[in-house]
């Protein structure tokens, strides 16, 4: 697996989209999470369904059409240099047919920034424009407007990615090893639900395979790794990283499961890379090449996550 194309980085005065392709946005937290952007220099624009809900099914924000029509009109506006999600929830696969991909290749490369529900287009993005994308916290999301570790770490890869190349685990190593490979994954339900689907990839061959899941109990866990494994996606991985397992059974459970599921690949594995559903989450660059050292506990980025 190759390395993806990377976006450039922000600078000061940048356009900022902010878009919901997913779940309602609170309108106070969104305005909380646009005065940090404000504080950042940055000139963020709000899509117009943003704050929209669904007249029938109140967990989506506005309808199908409109969320794929903001996501569309942002990410082709010149003037935008990077599209932000507002919050995850669900609503992704439901839209991601409704995106006209050949205007969003023709647009060329900016930041897109999401995680949870938004790992369904991390994954379109990666096979559909070749764009290095960022998974970390979003510009409504209560675990980025309430901590400052979340948006310390996302302002240093909007800005000064070269400054924040290494990430180091706080819990233990699972599998032993070094491996290499390409950044990829996210939010594990949704890495399952998204298998044959038009715009995933076809196996996680040559990549280094980050997951993370919030409010599952262990038996569906087990189902989404098994389905992974079934279906051949794991073929060919070369590492895993853990992330937060927020809400979940007790965490000695989870990482039992994981062993046992995943063990069985040869591959290094380590745990609590501090990414995901869980206060103070880091960003990963997804498609960018990178090594994973399990022992030390430590990702080494070949290349800063933005040009």
């Amino acid at each position: 697996m190759k390395g993806l194309v990377r976006p450039r980085r922000l600078a000061p005065g940048a356009r900022v989209a902010v878009v919901a392709p997913s779940g309602p946005v609170p309108e106070e937290r969104l305005q909380a999470g646009l005065d940090i952007l404000r504080g950042w220099d940055l000139e963020p624009v709000v899509g117009p369904h943003v704050l929209d809900r669904h007249g029938m099914f109140d967990y989506l924000a506005g309808t199908d059409a409109d969320r794929a029509a903001d996501l569309q009109s942002a990410w082709c506006d010149p003037t935008v240099d990077a599209v932000l999600c507002a919050r995850g929830g669900y609503g992704v696969q439901r839209m991601t047919e409704l995106l006209d991909w050949d205007a969003l290749l023709a647009a060329g490369p900016k930041v897109f920034l999401g995680f949870s529900d938004i790992t369904a287009l991390h994954e379109a993005f990666a096979t559909r424009l070749g764009l290095v994308t960022l998974h970390g916290p979003m510009a409504a999301g209560i675990d980025f407007i309430k901590n400052a570790r979340a948006q310390e770490h996302l302002r240093a890869t909007l800005f000064e990615p070269e400054s924040v190349r290494t990430l180091t685990s706080s819990g233990q190593t699972l599998v032993p090893g070094r491996a290499r490979g390409v950044l990829l994954g996210g939010c594990l339900s949704l890495l399952a639900a998204d298998l044959g689907t038009p715009h995933a990839r076809p196996s996680a061959r040559g990549g280094l395979l980050c997951l993370e899941d919030v409010n599952e109990e262990t038996y569906r866990l087990d189902r989404y790794l098994t389905q992974l494994l079934r279906a051949g996606w794991l073929d060919g991985v070369t590492g895993i990283l853990l992330g937060s397992w927020e809400r979940c059974d007790p965490y000695d459970r989870i990482r039992a499961l994981v062993l046992d599921r995943l063990g069985g690949l040869g591959v290094p594995i380590a745990e609590e890379f501090g990414f995901g559903h869980c206060e103070g989450a880091l960003t990963v660059p997804f498609g960018v090449p990178a090594e994973l050292d399990a022992e030390a506990g430590t990702l080494t980025l070949d290349v800063p996550a933005l040009a």
